[in-house]
């Protein structure tokens, strides 16, 4: 067992890169859907490519966890993480220069790459440098990146009336640029050389085969998909909604986006250690699905009354997120397992997810309104409940894929 030492003995550079790379996790998430309006402006917008830029992020993130573990075993960790963090610059930079959409969507891309990317080094860099206080360095970083979700919505809109929308999109570059500088000085004074690189583990194939009929992988994968499928459709489109059907001005809308970001803050702190010592995490399960249904019910009912009342019901339910991650753990009895369901879990929820901006989009423009859109998170909500049932029972992955058939 590793033994304890001072957070910071001979590791402050790491500690610093780090949380650098947490801080830019969400920046590109949320700092472009307060704005619309503005890029509206320059680059014609519908509610399709609306859509599709809400998709990518989830889209990114589920492609490049499958493939990242191949790159960073051939290049190193704090190597494929300056390819990643250069990419997410570029991105940044490339999206407030694009004069097209096409430019606009591919910068995109770029930038959610680099993102997904980062989601997959950061928990094997913990590994790395801070064997001995993962939990506390995990609390830390899961922290920020909630922080990087919240601040790109409040200042989203004042920097894009002071400087344009252009500066509001790339000025997340400095972000970027600000987490390359400490890795680049270890890897300059080659201070990595005496710590031994984590291999990514791979889950074994017949386990990878065998997951697809386990009950216990479907239900936290639609946990985790719902989850998914909620905050990207927010945060794609809550600002709009509001502004129309609430009268709030775009500033307000960013300030409201920016509470609903923020409630994953107590949730990354309080679910992890609840999820742990509950005997029945159905009922986390149930809570959640209770505050989605509020938050979207005021939005559909009384929108201009309370709206940030909804919001933050609305904003709690993203429970499900740190509440799917501990289970991969606690539903697992072996690494191999844990792998496994992690590429499993995260694979499919993104890609469900993937479809809620899009979907959310299109139902509003088809029905004119936000009636439709909102009783689809509605349903989505409510098929919560029946994983909620298998989840609840202390049943573990390996158990259920050796089960005979």
């Amino acid at each position: 067992m590793t033994a304890a030492r001072s957070l910071f003995f001979g590791r402050s550079l790491a500690f610093v890169g780090i949380l650098l790379v947490a801080a830019n996790m969400r920046t590109a998430v949320a700092g472009l859907s307060p704005i619309v309006t503005r890029i509206d402006a320059d680059i014609p917008l519908n509610v399709v490519s609306i859509g599709v830029l809400g998709m990518l992020p989830p889209v990114c993130f589920a492609v490049f966890g499958i493939f990242a573990p191949v790159f960073a075993r051939k290049l190193g960790l704090e190597r494929f993480l300056l390819i990643a963090l250069l990419a997410l610059a570029v991105g940044h930079v490339s999206r407030g220069l694009a004069v097209s959409l096409t430019g606009l969507l591919l910068a995109s891309a770029l930038t959610f790459a680099g993102l997904g990317i980062g989601n997959v080094l950061l928990p094997p860099l913990v590994k790395k440098y801070f064997p001995d206080r993962v939990g506390l360095m995990t609390s830390l970083y899961v922290l920020v990146v909630s922080l990087s979700a919240l601040v790109p919505p409040l200042v989203a809109v004042p920097v894009a009336d002071a400087l344009g929308w252009r500066t509001s999109l790339g000025m997340w570059m400095v972000v970027s640029l600000l987490a390359l500088l400490p890795w680049i000085t270890m890897l300059v004074r080659d201070r990595t050389e005496s710590v031994p690189t984590p291999v990514l583990d791979e889950a074994d194939s017949a386990l990878l085969s065998r997951i697809w009929g386990s009950s216990i992988a479907w239900a936290i994968a639609v946990v985790f998909a719902m989850s998914s499928l909620n905050a990207y459709a927010f945060f794609a489109w809550i600002p709009q909604l509001l502004i129309d059907t609430a009268g709030v001005s775009p500033a307000q809308a960013g300030v409201l986006l920016a509470i609903y970001a923020g409630m994953g803050i107590p949730c990354a702190l309080v679910i992890p250690i609840l999820t742990a010592r509950m005997k029945n995490v159905g009922l986390l399960v149930y809570i959640g699905v209770a505050l989605f249904i509020a938050g979207d019910l005021g939005l559909l009912l009384a929108p201009g009354s309370h709206t940030w009342l909804w919001v933050t019901l609305a904003g709690l339910g993203p429970l499900f997120f740190p509440l799917a991650l501990v289970l991969i753990n606690l539903r697992t009895r072996t690494h191999t397992g844990a792998v496994a369901l992690s590429g499993f879990v995260q694979s499919v929820g993104y890609t469900i997810g993937a479809f809620g901006p899009l979907v959310f989009g299109l139902l509003h423009e088809v029905s004119g309104g936000w009636t439709w859109p909102l009783l689809f998170l509605i349903a989505t909500a409510c098929a919560m409940p029946i994983a909620a049932t298998v989840i609840s029972r202390p049943h573990m992955l390996e158990d259920d894929v050796n089960r005979p058939r």
